[in-house]
Order: C-alpha cells, then structure tokens, then sequence
C-alpha cells in the first residue's frame, strides 16, 4: 500500500458506515484501482475477507455457493464477510439472497467489484430494503487535498445563498487547472510522471477491456470496442449520435447502445440525461456523456500541457473542463444533506445548460466557462432559464465556473466561482 492510498481520505466513508449499519448487504462498485479493496480493507478490517480474483476461491464458490457462504460466513459474529471482485461469480447473488432470507442481522456482507454483480431483476428486487449499493469513483481534488466534502449543491439551494459563506478558493491558475485534468482521480497513478501516467492509464483501458466486459457480456469485436472507447473520449462533454459512432466503429446501432452501456456499467462513462420541463417539444432530450475520469481521457487523446496551448489547441480544455466539473459534483452527491439528481438542458434555438442540479423544488443550474474572465453576458442563458423559461415555475440558483480568482454576484441568486470553489469550505 502506497502512503497515498493510505492516507488520502474518501468523502464515502460515513456513507458506508450508515449502509453496514442498516442493511444485511452492502454493495460497493466503482472502477477498477480507484481504492475499493483498500477502502473496505481498512474501514472493515475486522470481518472475513475474500477475493474472487482467486481462481481457487472462484471454483469453489461457482461449486457450492451456498455451502461456501454458510462455512465462510458460521464464525463471524457482528463482522461482514467481505467479497472482493464479486461480480465473476453467476451464481454468487441468488446465494447471498438465500442466506439473509433467513439471517435478518444486519452488515453480513460486503461486496466490491467493477460492476454490480445483482444483474439479475429478480435478485435485485427480492433484495429491496436488504441492501445497498453505494459508488467509489476515483478520487476528488477536494479528497487529494486532504479537505471538506464539496457543499456547493446544498449551498446553491438556500433560501439566500451567500457569497461569504464560500470559503476563500485556493488561488489556482490555468496550469495548474490543466495538471489536475491531466492527473485524473486513480490513486497509484495520479502522482507518476505524465509519461508512465498516460501508459498506465492506456494499460488500464486495455485491461478493463480484456477482462472487465466480459464480466458482463461476451464482446465479438473487442477491437471495436477499443475504438468506441477512444471516440467517447474525444467526445467527453458532448451530446451523443449513435448512427455517427456506429458507421466510424463499423458496428451496428444496436451493438453501440449496448457497448455504451457496458462502459456505463463499468463507471467508465457517466451518462447524463436531458431534463425535460413538459412544457414543450422545443427541448432537446439526447443525452451528454462524459468520461468518468479525465486523466483517462487525456491519455487515450495524448495530451500534455503543451496540447492547450494558444499555437496547439486551446479549445481542446473546453469539453474536458465541463467533464471534471462534473465529475467534482457527482462524486459529492451522495454526501449533500438533500438528494439531487444530474441532468444537462438544451433547447432547439440553442439555449443550453451544462449541468443542471435537481433537487425537487430547486433548480442549480451550472455553466462552465474554460476562461480566467467572466461577464453578464456569460448568464444569459441562466437567467433567461429561471425567468421566462422552463425554470421560472421553480427556485434556480444559476453558478459559471470559471478560471479566475474571484468570487462574483450577478444579482438574482448568480453566481461566477471558480472552479476551486468546487474544494472550498462552506459555512451554512
């Protein structure tokens, strides 16, 4: 275990403590590498743990499922039986579901893997109230610096939201900005130099390809796949068109969605939905996707500092900025004091929304702006949105991140932060 994966704090940990708690089965997926073995390791390191990265162990439950769980599981008392890499098992759900059909105690089980290994309908119905699936991502600037949670979304939703109440941001410059992009979240590999690091990050893509989807669903054209993946990380932050990616990756549509889907499964890609007002036909309802960790995607793309450059391709930062943006506030949602769901806007006449927060009978509306400037113009849309749009029958807070230092109000709860707000404290 490096010091960094050692000591480097994960926002989830309550949540996971509240989940072993009250549920008989804990269920926690993510990426592969971004820390969930060492995470329940160490937080649970009084239970029983197994992997089934173990042929041996893998056999022998494939064997006997039921048999294997009642011997593993007869000499712990309170402590869960943890199972890493859960998902190659077929059989392993049906016989966990059995087991705490009769055993009500709760925290029997914890189980890690890439994707959820309750696939199954059935399985996953018969084990509502008995369980719960929480998400690692990889890691978020605010855990890499050792600080808070991010708070921005349940700050937004105030009644009078304040700009005092936003801790001073840590004063970053484009540069750095770009570094953190570069970086991505995955915990031993972040640090390297960017040479090995994008190597690295390829060597995962190729592994999750050859070992993680199959997990899933037997793949044809593995190759194609690999294409697939490269386009969506040259189209991270982008409303997608699965005819075009179908006839560039010579595959079927079909074949496509269900690929996508495979990428979604594996938290490689965060698909983001088209909020929809009712009121209309004029709202466009294709969703955006985004690549789950930029880090990765710079490296599928081979970019450098030297990639964002004014003589290279400046305009290249747009779309991967919005993505860590987002990959910010996703992996705070859970932990906000509301629940909120994600969602992008676009109308037919070209008003858009990069990121909208719904939290019911608010609305936070987020544009992001690849720029150290930010003017009122920067807020049209946002203001047009929460006064003659489709969020005037609701409370919109409308925030632009943007690369500069200081924190502004526009007036009519808008806001221009910049984007290290996203890792300030916020006192409310």
């Amino acid at each position: 275990m490096t010091d960094t994966e050692e000591y480097l704090p994960r926002h989830l940990i309550p949540e996971l403590e509240d989940a072993l708690a009250s549920a008989r089965v804990v269920n926690l997926i993510g990426p592969r590498q971004v820390g969930k073995t060492t995470l329940v390791r160490d937080l649970f390191g009084n239970g029983r743990f197994i992997t089934l990265d173990d042929a041996a162990v893998l056999a022998a439950i494939e064997a006997d499922p039921e048999g294997q769980l009642t011997s593993l599981t007869e000499n712990l008392n309170s402590e869960p039986l943890i199972i890493d890499e859960a998902q190659r098992s077929k059989k392993l759900a049906l016989a966990i579901k059995m087991v705490v059909d009769t055993n009500r105690r709760k925290g029997q089980f914890v189980l890690t893997g890439s994707s959820n290994v309750f696939t199954t309908t059935d399985v996953a119905d018969s084990l509502a109230g008995r369980m719960r699936t929480l998400k690692l991502w990889p890691l978020s600037v605010a855990e890499v610096k050792k600080a808070p949670v991010n708070r921005i979304m349940d700050w937004a939703i105030q009644n009078e939201p304040k700009l005092g109440q936003v801790g001073g941001p840590e004063q970053v410059n484009r540069h750095d900005y770009i570094d953190l992009i570069l970086e991505g979240g995955f915990p031993e590999v972040r640090e390297l130099p960017i040479r090995s690091r994008q190597r690295q990050y390829r060597d995962y893509i190729d592994a999750v390809v050859e070992r993680d989807v199959a997990d899933i669903m037997p793949v044809r054209k593995p190759d194609a796949l690999r294409i697939l993946i490269d386009q969506m990380a040259a189209r991270s932050a982008q409303e997608i068109n699965t005819s075009e990616l179908s006839k560039l990756t010579k595959l079927q549509r079909v074949t496509v969605d269900q690929y996508l889907d495979i990428l979604l499964r594996l938290s490689m890609l965060t698909k983001l939905g088209a909020w929809t007002s009712g009121e209309g036909r004029r709202e466009i309802k294709n969703p955006k996707y985004h690549f789950a960790d930029t880090g990765i995607a710079c490296a599928l793309r081979r970019f450098t500092q030297d990639t964002f450059t004014i003589d290279n391709n400046p305009q290249a930062l747009g779309g991967l900025l919005e993505s860590f943006v987002l990959n910010e506030i996703q992996r705070a949602v859970p932990m906000q004091a509301a629940d909120y769901r994600l969602y992008h806007w676009r109308s037919a006449d070209q008003r858009e929304i990069d990121i909208l927060i719904d939290g019911g009978s608010h609305l936070v509306c987020v544009e992001i702006k690849a720029s150290a400037s930010v003017n009122g113009d920067d807020f049209k849309h946002l203001k047009w949105f929460s006064k003659d749009g489709p969020g005037r029958s609701k409370k919109c807070t409308g925030i632009v991140f943007y690369l500069g230092q200081e924190k502004l109000t526009f007036g009519d709860r808008n806001f221009a932060l910049p984007v290290s707000a996203l890792w300030s404290t916020i006192n409310f």
